[in-house]
């Protein structure tokens, strides 16, 4: 716990020795467990790391996300871990309020790709199975939490991250994505990550297979089903015509654009040449504000805290100390 804790900081081994007036390897053998904590330094580490006493005697271990996340080529290092031990700080808080409200087992739909014989075919069993209506998903956030999928919104402090996914009590989904992304593309990193999940988290996918590549097919399928848009392309593919289908179906122009290349609606030729159009309206990176899709708002983990709140008559102290977390933390993390 103390690692997380000082991963979460963004701290070094180093930087967090200095700051206490430890050599390297005292932090070193802190951290591993040769070394008994002693009170002074518990009270140190709280006041350094701005974490109550009660976080560090937390039982737990840091888990990595499950399976591959959304992002860009590059992550350094230093991005990464702290993004992932604020993951496995949501991942402990989750499990300890799941246990105080009665845990349930959850059960993910396994829909094993290879056996199914594609992503989208995957994406059509599911979309099935959850007896969803054709064409656009109007609330993607709401859908997944009705199937008891949490989501968590929250800020990576990086633009390079869209998204990851956990497992709280081995079997609980948790997906995160950024806050920084708008609405287009939050809704289509939690496409992809639900994608790794049910085609990968319990299937064994031999490390030759590109699952990043399958989850894409699997959240272009799921937000934009061939049987549904291929339609909207009748009449062909223009610059403004994936401006309004961006509108009708809340994804990106771009994601439309290769949707329309994937079901062979366009040539490879013919999405270079709208590529290049997007290039040269300087509207590859950043869609006209005036396309932008409304970020969705998860509901169901505030909606469980406060249900807890009221059952055991807490007040908002007593509620991040329930968390092992001050008050100005856990406000910013969940109200």
């Amino acid at each position: 716990m103390i690692t997380v804790a000082r991963e979460s900081r963004g701290l070094t081994q180093l930087e967090l020795a200095e700051k206490l007036n430890l050599s390297t390897s005292q932090m070193s053998r802190i951290e591993q467990d040769f070394t008994e904590v002693g009170e002074q330094h518990l009270k140190a580490l709280s006041t350094v790391l701005n974490y109550p006493e009660s976080f560090f005697y937390q039982v737990g271990e840091n888990l990595p996300p499950a399976l591959a996340l959304r992002k860009r080529n590059k992550v350094a290092q230093k991005v990464m871990l702290p993004i992932e031990a604020e993951v496995n700080i949501y991942r402990l808080n989750i499990e300890k309020l799941l246990k105080a409200m009665g845990d349930v087992d959850f059960q993910l739909p396994v829909l094993d790709c290879e056996k199914l014989g594609s992503p989208a075919e995957s994406a059509r069993r599911l979309r099935k199975l959850w007896k969803m209506e054709k064409g656009m998903i109007p609330n993607l956030t709401q859908l997944l939490e009705e199937n008891g999928f949490y989501v968590i919104a929250f800020d990576f402090n990086t633009e390079r991250v869209d998204g990851m996914s956990i497992v709280a009590n081995r079997t609980q989904p948790v997906v995160f994505s950024n806050k920084r992304s708008l609405g287009d593309r939050q809704r289509f990193t939690l496409a992809y990550e639900l994608g790794h999940l049910v085609m990968h988290l319990q299937t064994n996918p031999s490390f030759t297979r590109d699952i990043s590549h399958e989850a894409n097919e699997f959240a272009a399928e799921f937000l934009m089903p061939e049987k549904d848009i291929r339609a909207d392309f009748k009449d062909g593919v223009t610059i403004n015509l994936l401006a309004d289908l961006k509108r009708k179906w809340k994804v990106s122009m771009q994601a439309l654009l290769y949707r329309a290349n994937d079901i062979g609606v366009i040539t490879d030729n013919q999405k270079r040449y709208l590529v290049n159009q997007f290039n040269s309206m300087n509207i590859r990176r950043r869609e006209p504000a005036e396309l932008d899709i409304p970020r969705e708002q998860p509901m169901m983990l505030r909606d469980l805290i406060t249900k807890y709140k009221n059952k055991q008559r807490l007040n908002v102290k007593q509620l991040a100390l329930f968390f092992n977390s001050s008050e100005d933390e856990f406000l910013s993390k969940y109200s």
